[in-house]
């Protein structure tokens, strides 16, 4: 019984004995698969996408493993890879659906929130529950990289004062207030000399909050944006 023990304890040290070994002079040892070898330089193959090189004068020396041996090492590596990818994964969504509560400031022109559009331009925009798309200026527009030379108005917009502006439909790829994020956002750019309107860069629509449960707490000046 003592020598099948025995025999069985080596058959299982052996089964995982996947990697390459590779012996420095200092010391120190390192797993994994020897990817190349010039005579000067080895490189270390130690996960997917992943690899270290020594120079040959600095190995004591190299313990290679069977080929099978190598393959199953990277396929626990992808493994490993995928279950952490996942794990990621989760963890984002989860904190995606955590709610985000912005603070808002207060004006003449209405309630104003800080909103990032494509990861690149950062505006304020008056907060407007009425108003089925977000909206920006053309200003806005032309940092996002929007080519509006000769646009013809698709879409008129009515602002507070009655008037009809002419607007071009245009997609938004990314906006973000504070970690509540929207993706192809449909928006209305607002064409010529439109004056104050009183707004300032724009408006911040249903187009937008509408991919949230949202919550306006005047009082203590709070916007409460949980993902759908």
């Amino acid at each position: 019984m003592k020598v099948l023990s025995g025999l069985f304890l080596v058959l299982v040290l052996v089964s995982l004995a996947y990697a390459d070994k590779v012996y420095l002079k200092n010391g120190r040892s390192l797993e994994g698969i020897v990817k190349s070898d010039n005579g000067e330089v080895v490189e270390l193959e130690v996960g997917v996408s992943s690899s270290v090189t020594f120079r040959k004068s600095e190995i004591e020396k190299i313990v290679k493993s069977p080929e099978t041996d190598s393959s199953l090492l990277r396929q626990k590596w992808v493994k490993r890879r995928f279950e952490f990818n996942k794990k990621i994964a989760k963890l984002q969504s989860e904190k995606e659906k955590e709610p985000s509560v912005i603070s808002f400031s207060r004006d003449l022109q209405g309630m104003t929130v800080n909103v990032t559009l494509n990861n690149k331009v950062s505006t304020s925009m008056v907060l407007d529950t009425g108003a089925s798309l977000v909206i920006i200026s053309k200003n806005i527009a032309e940092k996002l990289g929007m080519d509006l030379f000769g646009a013809q108005p698709d879409l008129k917009v009515q602002v507070a004062d009655g008037r009809q502006i002419d607007a071009k439909r245009v997609i938004i790829q990314t906006m973000r207030v504070q970690e509540a994020t929207a993706n192809t956002v449909e928006a209305a750019v607002l064409l010529g000399d439109t004056g104050d309107l009183g707004f300032g860069d724009g408006l911040l629509g249903m187009s937008f909050l509408k991919r949230f449960n949202f919550k306006v707490d005047q009082k203590e000046k709070k916007l409460t944006l949980e993902k759908l």
